[in-house]
């Protein structure tokens, strides 16, 4: 079959050039660099509420148990780890472990435990440092 110059110069244009595919590239490039940044703050939405979560509801119940059990809460020095393995000061009246492990928050670092609390006089202080790992920057998630 013999072609004609016609056809020969449509068989050439139904593919697309190497300035279309490139167009078409850094289009993509650039709607996924968009959606990547938009999923980072919200991963970082997501870890601050979970951290509220865990700060303000999720050590409350260990925290009455222990107070329930042994008539008060644990001191700053013993700290959240009298949750987890008796501290001398407890004696008999200790009947945990109220919690199977100690967690960290969502930024590595281990949640930050008062008592009595600076901002909960009558109550604990329980923090998160946040994302700048410093405790009292306005970026710790606590339960006051």
């Amino acid at each position: 079959m013999h072609r004609t110059p016609l056809s020969r110069c449509r068989d050439r244009r139904a593919a697309f050039t190497l300035f279309e595919i490139l167009i078409v590239v850094a289009l993509i490039a650039l709607l996924a660099g968009l959606a990547i940044q938009q999923g980072g703050k919200i991963f970082d939405e997501q870890r601050v509420k979970i951290t509220r979560l865990y700060v303000e509801n999720t050590l409350k119940i260990p925290l009455t148990r222990y107070k329930i059990a042994t008539g008060d809460y644990p001191s700053t020095e013993e700290g959240l780890q009298a949750l987890a393995v008796r501290p001398a000061s407890a004696g008999d009246r200790w009947s945990g472990p109220y919690v199977d492990k100690l967690e960290i928050d969502a930024w590595a670092s281990p949640y930050q435990y008062s008592y009595p609390g600076t901002h909960n006089p009558s109550g604990y202080d329980l923090w998160s440092m946040g994302p700048d790992k410093k405790s009292g920057t306005p970026d710790d998630i606590g339960n006051w």
